[in-house]
């Protein structure tokens, strides 16, 4: 079996996982990256609303606020720098009648305490100003909230990082993970099942929805470390673009376990409905067209007009949730797992929105955790 070394492996390349090998590599650090699929973000990276959150939602002082309102604005500079097609075409979330009001209260003292000091609340007249389709009692209004091309952003990111000797492969599977000589040997597959083994002083878990597995084969004990995810599949609805037309993300008041179905933009005008909540068992990205009715009388509430003839399957996408069904918020894991027996090995765990528009926070906060770690 071949052996490679490098100073730190990354597994997994979605968005938070190209972000955090370009950062490393920037400080002359090098990386590989190992990532099972045959190209960079094909997972919970490419199968999500490819909105750029303003930070309304999360509890201040915890890690998915913070990381998102730096991260959103690192996005938007580099979208600038690098041209990548984007667009803030702001967000209105909606109390669709006066019983929501305390909860858009709520959360409207979140934003502010979470530093989104330009979301602003709204009255009935200046909602039907802004967004004539929409009915709503209240609403807060989100300038800064947009929509980015998920794939282009993730290729920039992994351009870069090639940029920096960055070395890609893919339809590589981890299979062990060893702990030897203050750092770690780490055995995958290529696709022909050829097996190599790679020497490292860290390695960054941003394996998205197989990251809870790479921790167990870490010694991680994941139950005891609270790192069990759970799968939240999410389905999306193309909304009929003559019934659908909308200028601005419309979200409802968000649910336990999501934000609620609400109507996103792509950057080519065309409007999406979802995504709904469903914990499932396995993998699968099927979408049931029978949801359309339920689709309907969700976004209805907010935006009526629509019949469930406007809807028509689309896509689905899965979460790797740390909170599972009826279970309290849980934040963001980014952090060493040296107190767990694994030092070294930095785990990103319940990566799910915001995390693409945290990825480059979330970066920045891996780079110091594996600096501390190679010089400890």
């Amino acid at each position: 079996m071949s052996e490679l070394s490098f100073d730190c492996v990354v597994v997994g390349a979605g968005i938070v996982g190209v972000c955090c090998a370009r950062q490393l590599a920037e400080t002359g650090l090098s990386v590989v990256v190992l990532e099972r699929n045959a190209k960079a973000g094909m997972e919970t990276s490419s199968r999500n609303s490819g909105v750029i959150h303003a930070g309304l939602y999360y509890p201040p002082g915890s890690l998915k606020a913070s990381s998102c309102v730096d991260g959103r604005e690192r996005l938007y500079q580099r979208c600038l720098q690098l041209g990548i097609p984007h667009r803030a075409i702001g967000k209105l979330l909606v109390a669709s009648d006066a019983s929501e009001l305390p909860k858009l209260e709520a959360l409207h003292g979140r934003a502010i305490e979470n530093g989104v000091a330009s979301v602003r609340w709204l009255e009935r007249r200046e909602i039907t100003a802004l967004a004539p389709g929409v009915k709503a009692y209240a609403a807060l209004w989100s300038p800064r909230s947009g929509i980015v091309d998920a794939h282009a952003l993730v290729d920039a990111h992994r351009r870069l990082a090639i940029d920096h000797d960055v070395v890609f492969c893919f339809r590589s599977a981890v299979t062990a993970l060893d702990a030897r000589g203050g750092g770690w040997s780490v055995a995958f597959v290529d696709a022909d099942g050829t097996g190599y083994r790679v020497r490292t002083r860290a390695v960054v878990n941003a394996a998205g929805l197989h990251a809870t597995e790479l921790c167990t084969l870490a010694g991680v004990d994941t139950g005891r470390a609270g790192l069990q995810t759970h799968y939240c599949k999410g389905d999306y609805f193309a909304v009929s673009s003559n019934r659908g037309a909308l200028e601005h993300l419309v979200y409802p008041m968000p649910t336990d376990a999501g934000l609620g179905v609400h109507l996103t933009l792509n950057l080519a005008g065309e409007v999406y409905a979802g995504p709904d909540t469903e914990y499932v068992e396995r993998l699968h990205y099927d979408v049931d067209a029978r949801k359309a009715d339920l689709f309907c009388r969700a976004v209805s509430r907010y935006y009526p007009g629509l019949t469930p003839d406007d809807f028509r399957p689309a896509y689905a996408g899965i979460r790797p949730k740390l909170q599972g069904p009826s279970q309290p918020f849980r934040d963001f894991v980014v952090d060493d797992m040296r107190d767990r027996g694994a030092p070294g090995f930095i785990a990103m765990v319940g990566i799910e929105s915001p995390g693409l528009t945290a990825a480059e926070a979330l970066a920045l906060r891996v780079l110091q955790l594996v600096n501390t770690a190679i010089d400890g």
